[in-house]
Parts: C-alpha cells; sequence; structure tokens
C-alpha cells in the first residue's frame, strides 16, 4: 500500500476539523445554516492555509444528501453519502476544478463555462472552483464577467488566489471574499501534536515547537517539514536532529553571542562565529533567530511574554540575559540584525559578514566614562525654549463719527520664556572664541557641538578646562580636535574637558538672544498700525506661531535690542 503524506492524509473533511481559520468557518457556517448563500466566493491568503480545503467542503455542504439520502444543505455534510464521498475523492461531475496557473488562457475558461449552461447531473449545484486565479490572463477574465456576474441559480463559483491585488476589481466586486490569516505558530504546534498522537510517533516538544516556527503560518508547510522529519529520524521526531534537518542555530550559540555583545567583549563574538562555520550553520538564521530572542528580551524587560510557544526554563533564561542589556542597546541590536539579513548575499563570505554585522553593535555602543561606570545617554541638542502662542486679536469695528466709545487697545505680544542665564567673565571669553571658531570653518559636526554645549570653568596661561553636561560629547577625540582648532587663535593653549552641570555655554546664549529676538518681533507685528487696521476693517486674525524672525535662523551672536527692527 502506497504511503499518504500527512498533510493529505489529515486534510479537514468538515468545518469543524479546520483550525486557525475560525472567521472563516463562522460566517460560511452562518450562511449555510440561514442558506443565505452567496453565487461567487473568493478565498485568499498564504500557501498552505486551507483555501482548497474549504473550497471542497463548501462543495459538499451545498450537495450533501445525508446518510439517509433525504438531507439537504447543510453546515456540517455527513462525509459518507454520495456526493460527500466523490467530492472527497475527485470525481464528483458537478465539481469541477481548473487551475489557473496551467490554464490560464481563455480558451480554457470557455470551456468551462459552456459547462454552465447544463444542469447538475450528481448534485444540487454545479461548482466551478478556479485555483490561483491571479494567473488567469485579462482576455479570460473578460469572458467570465458576465456568467460570474449572473450564473444560473443552481451554479456557483468557487475563487482561489495568493496575490488579490493581480485580481481586476470587476471580478473584486462580484464575489464575497474572505482573507485566510496565517496559522499561529502555537496553532501549528498543536495541529502537529494531534496527528502525531493519533499516528502513534515518537516526538520531543522542543522538535515540534521548531516544526511549527518554521512552518511560517502555513498548515501544509509544517505538515511536509514533519513528514520529512520522520524519515530524517527514522520515526522519531529529535530537537538535535529537527535542528539538523532544518539547519536551525542552536540557542546556546545565540545566547553566547547576545551576552558577548551585551559585556562588549568582541573577541568571544568572533570565536562564537567561527565555532558556527565549523558547524555549518547558516549565518541568516542565525540572525533571524537572534532578532526572535531580542524581540523576547525586550518583552520580558516590560514583564510580558512573547510567544506562547516558550518554556518556563526559557522564560527564565530570557529574562536574565534582558537584564544585561538596556532597552536602547536591544533595539539597536535588533534592527542591526533584521537589516544585516539582507546584507549576508552581498559579501563573498558570509561568515565575514555576520561578524561585521554583529560587531556594528559595539562600534556604535556608547563609550565607557573614565571611571568605568556606563556612560550617560545622550541628550537631546539644545533647542529654543517653548513659546505660548501670541493670543489673537479681536478689534471690534470702527465706530461712528458721533460715538464716544474708544477703540480697545490690542493686548501685547506674551513675552517668551527665555533659559535662566547666569552670565560669567569667562563665558565672555568662550562665547567670543567660539563664535571666530564658528566664522573660521575650523569645527564641525560634534566638535562644533562640544564647543556650544561646554562652559569654561578656568583659564590659565596653558591650560583651559572646559565643563560639559553630555557625558557623550566629553569625548577624548572631540577635545583633541577642538584643542587643535583652538590653537590656530591660541597657540600654546591646552584644552581639558570634564563632565559637570553648566550655567553659562554659547549655546544657552544664542537661545537666549533667539527668544528676545523672537519676542521683539512678535512685538512688532501686533503693535504695527497697518497690521491693527486689517484686524479691525476685517476681523483678521494672526495665526498663533506665524510670526519669524528673518535673522533667527543666522543668529550667532546675541543683539542689540536697537537692532531687533531690523531683524524682522
Amino acid at each position: 500500500m502506497s504511503y499518504l503524506v500527512l498533510a493529505r492524509k489529515y486534510r479537514p473533511k468538515t468545518f469543524t476539523e479546520m483550525v486557525g481559520q475560525e472567521h472563516v468557518v463562522q460566517a460560511l457556517t452562518n450562511a449555510l445554516t440561514s442558506q443565505r448563500l452567496h453565487h461567487a466566493y473568493l478565498f485568499t491568503g498564504t500557501r498552505g492555509v486551507g483555501k482548497t480545503t474549504v473550497s471542497r467542503i463548501l462543495a459538499k455542504s451545498l450537495n450533501c444528501l445525508g446518510a439517509d439520502g433525504q438531507g439537504g444543505i447543510t453546515a456540517s455534510p455527513c462525509g459518507v453519502c454520495e456526493a460527500c464521498t466523490a467530492i472527497d475523492a475527485g470525481r464528483f461531475v458537478d465539481y469541477t476544478e481548473l487551475d489557473a496557473a496551467s490554464n490560464r488562457g481563455v480558451d480554457e475558461v470557455q470551456q468551462l463555462l459552456e459547462q454552465a449552461v447544463y444542469k447538475p447531473v450528481q448534485g444540487r449545484f454545479k461548482v466551478f472552483m478556479i485555483d490561483e486565479v491571479h494567473m488567469l490572463t485579462n482576455t479570460a477574465f473578460n469572458a467570465m464577467l458576465k456568467t460570474l456576474e449572473e450564473p444560473p441559480e443552481y451554479l456557483k463559483f468557487v475563487l482561489a488566489t495568493t496575490d488579490p491585488q493581480k485580481v481586476p476589481v470587476t471580478v473584486l466586486s462580484r464575489c464575497l471574499q474572505f482573507n485566510l490569516r496565517p496559522m499561529a505558530p502555537e496553532t501549528v504546534r498543536a495541529h502537529l501534536e494531534t496527528i502525531l498522537a493519533a499516528e502513534n510517533i515518537e516526538r520531543e516538544p522542543a522538535a515540534l515547537r521548531l516544526l511549527a516556527k518554521n512552518a511560517h503560518g502555513s498548515m501544509r508547510d509544517g505538515l511536509s517539514l514533519t513528514d520529512q522529519a520522520i524519515a530524517f529520524g527514522d520515526g522519531a521526531l529529535k530537537e538535535a536532529q529537527v535542528r539538523q534537518m532544518l539547519g536551525a542555530v542552536d540557542d546556546r550559540y545565540i545566547l553566547d553571542l547576545i551576552g558577548s555583545l551585551a559585556r562588549g567583549e568582541g573577541a568571544a563574538v568572533i570565536a562564537t562565529v567561527r565555532s558556527l562555520q565549523d558547524a555549518g550553520l547558516n549565518a541568516a538564521s542565525t540572525l533571524e533567530q537572534m532578532t526572535d530572542v531580542l524581540h523576547r528580551m525586550l518583552v520580558s524587560q516590560i514583564g510580558g511574554k512573547a510567544s506562547a510557544l516558550q518554556l518556563a526554563d526559557e522564560d527564565t533564561t530570557i529574562a536574565s540575559l534582558a537584564t544585561q542589556m538596556p532597552a536602547d542597546e536591544i533595539q539597536l541590536l535588533y534592527s542591526i540584525c533584521l537589516h544585516g539579513k539582507a546584507d549576508l548575499g552581498l559579501a563573498s563570505d558570509e561568515y565575514a559578514a555576520l561578524t561585521m554585522t554583529l560587531l556594528r553593535l559595539l562600534a556604535f555602543k556608547p563609550k565607557k566614562m573614565t571611571d568605568g561606570s556606563a556612560a550617560e545617554p545622550s541628550k537631546k541638542p539644545e533647542m529654543l525654549e517653548e513659546r505660548p502662542p501670541p493670543v489673537p486679536v479681536r478689534i471690534q469695528p470702527e465706530p461712528l463719527a458721533d460715538s464716544k466709545t474708544e477703540i480697545p487697545t490690542p493686548p501685547k505680544a506674551p513675552t517668551p520664556a527665555v533659559p535662566v542665564l547666569e552670565i560669567t567673565l569667562l563665558g565672555d571669553v568662550w562665547f567670543e572664541m567660539t563664535q571666530q571658531l564658528i566664522a573660521n570653518e575650523s569645527i564641525g559636526a560634534l566638535v562644533r557641538e562640544l564647543a556650544l554645549q561646554s562652559q569654561l570653568i578656568s583659564k590659565e596661561t596653558d591650560a583651559w578646562v572646559l565643563q560639559v553636561d553630555n557625558a557623550l560629547l566629553a569625548n577624548p577625540a572631540h577635545a583633541e580636535k577642538l584643542q587643535t582648532a583652538l590653537q590656530t587663535i591660541e597657540p600654546n593653549a591646552k584644552l581639558q574637558v570634564q563632565s559637570g552641570s553648566v550655567v553659562d555655554t554659547p549655546a544657552k546664549r544664542l537661545a537666549k538672544a533667539a527668544n528676545e529676538l523672537q519676542a521683539a518681533a512678535e512685538a512688532l507685528i501686533m503693535n504695527d498700525p497697518t497690521v491693527q487696521q486689517l484686524m479691525r476693517e476685517f476681523d483678521a486674525k494672526i495665526v498663533p506661531n506665524s510670526i519669524k524672525s528673518i535673522k533667527l535662523s543666522h543668529l550667532t551672536h546675541p543683539i542689540n535690542t536697537t537692532e531687533k527692527e531690523e531683524h524682522v
């Protein structure tokens, strides 16, 4: 007797046997029970989720005669009458399946439609099932439109496709559409457990979890992989053998890699990658499994559980690993692994590409402070203080000539908040020095930010001490570049940068000057007689935040109050 693969042997015969598509089963069951039947159905979804299966069950439901031969349309076909057994065996003359992938032309469709004029021979309804309908040519689609819209009362169309975007809207509008969803890994695992129990096959839970995960939402793929694994394991499903068959990387490698990255041990990362190479394990699979573990780590940090497939011991391991890496590094490593997988094919050596991808985290990891403690997270760049929007002024219409009513004076523009700033003599020196370096284009990027965000604490003949509250800017490399630029003006200057709080920096001075300039611009507009006349005559309003100083974006030094009108 020939062997029947699991995917065919355990194909659902009724709606109650289907798993993972409860929303479709419920809708069809209710429609069949109330006999509110559409003439055309479209089932969409990825491979192996049950499109053909639900089509055959629907055909049996429409044509079932019952065990006693007296049944009618039902949501629970008996499976024993002539119609049910013939449809299951693929020999029911009133149920026709057309594979549009190999029969996509207008001639094949016309031959199918020619049968529509004849009433059913065996059953209650004729059912035309067209699989992969998106493969039909435009001419073929046009040929079936009229029949699809107004078929005979005894004819039902069932269309199935993995790519509904390629189906013309004229066809979509004539069908009742159901989207079959990809199976959840836990759903696949539970179904495999049921089938293997019925087959009396020895299995390990970890092996089933691997198979369910690698099914990628397709029940047929999961069953096909199970068939392969049974043959590979000589009738048993062992985790080690399934992992070897799938080329999946052992979890210990993944945990070692993430642990080494969390501790900043680049040499250990390289050694683990070499072990992967020696074992012949797939680099892409390594990155894919790392993203899965990183996802579970981040969910664990907020007290959740990422997957129903996780076991208790895995929860403990993931929770312990999650404490070794902050959330921002987990997010960064996740993004690096996700994008690095696409880059593997560009390299001549995928393991070298894997090493570079993983070490990328260490390249962007925050530097350690001199005392060995972790550097503080980078603060946002200094921004202008938030200002409340100007209050719209409503001016009453002009009074009549003989009226003694006075026109109310419009309120002044609100004064924006400015940073609290303590001016120091050394601050004046450092501000002028910084502006000169910027004007000469001697510094740029992070070095420029270091100069703007720092405060001059002390200044000796050859020793300048700067203090900055952003630990990342207090980088020796940045300080060295700033010192080189400073020596173009002060040749003997030696620069020392340290971390600490600041009150008088060039950035704070520029922010204060910008706020004052903006306040002057708003006051100038609000008190302008022409503007007041327009507001009075046309009941106009000034749009909040619409007043901008034309010199604000070019501000490099404080501007005197008497100069403000020139910059509005």
